[in-house]
């Protein structure tokens, strides 16, 4: 079997947050500084996606953050100019990217050049626990953070340890963590060890 190798896409739009993305989550924003303004105007009518990091150093506002290397590409699916004039945006996580360099724009919008990693082979599960179907009907009817957008997929693993991992309340770092499995089923077995310590109501 011949291994997929990672696609280099350059100049991909870096939005550094204090989130982690997983492909097939949603990502809800609000938009107001000029530059990521910007940078929604490109990607809506150019129809490309946007890279979403962890923030490794700074904020999400101000100055350019340090990102950490590994993120997730955003495409957005949906977007409205709110009452208060924000532009609002709810963007869709594909793949996961590895950044391997990045620099600035004149605007200060970060712009990197990443190894896009080929997407998880799917592999059928077997029944999940009691526990993991019912965390996991109670985040799908999150439909306030855009989960009646995401294409249902319970078994496949990849989408199923994705959906857990960003809405389990565990730290941003444990999530980067969990991003950087290559393997989904190490990453559901251990969202599976995490379920009795998190005394979920």
């Amino acid at each position: 079997m011949t291994l997929q190798q990672p696609v280099v896409r350059d100049a991909v739009p870096i939005f550094p947050l204090r989130t982690v993305l997983f492909p097939g989550g949603p990502l809800p924003l609000r938009i107001f500084e000029a530059r990521y303004v910007d940078m929604v105007s490109r990607c809506l009518r150019q129809d490309t996606t946007f890279g979403v990091c962890l923030i490794r150093e700074g904020s999400e506002v101000g100055e350019a953050a340090t990102p950490h290397l590994l993120g997730t590409l955003a495409h957005i699916v949906d977007w409205e100019q709110g009452q208060d004039g924000l532009l609002g945006i709810l963007a869709l996580g594909t793949e996961r990217f590895r950044i391997s360099r990045t620099w600035l724009a004149p605007d200060r919008l970060r712009l990197a050049e990443v190894h896009v990693a080929p997407s998880a082979a799917t592999a059928p599960l077997p029944p999940q626990p009691e526990d993991i179907t019912m965390l996991l009907e109670r985040i799908m009817a999150m439909s306030e953070l855009g989960y009646d957008h995401c294409t249902r997929n319970d078994q496949d693993a990849e989408w199923l340890s994705g959906r857990l991992a960003e809405a389990m309340p565990i730290t941003l770092g444990r999530k980067q963590q969990l991003l950087a499995m290559d393997n989904p089923m190490d990453r559901l077995l251990a969202l599976r060890a995490l379920l009795p310590q998190l005394c979920l109501p």
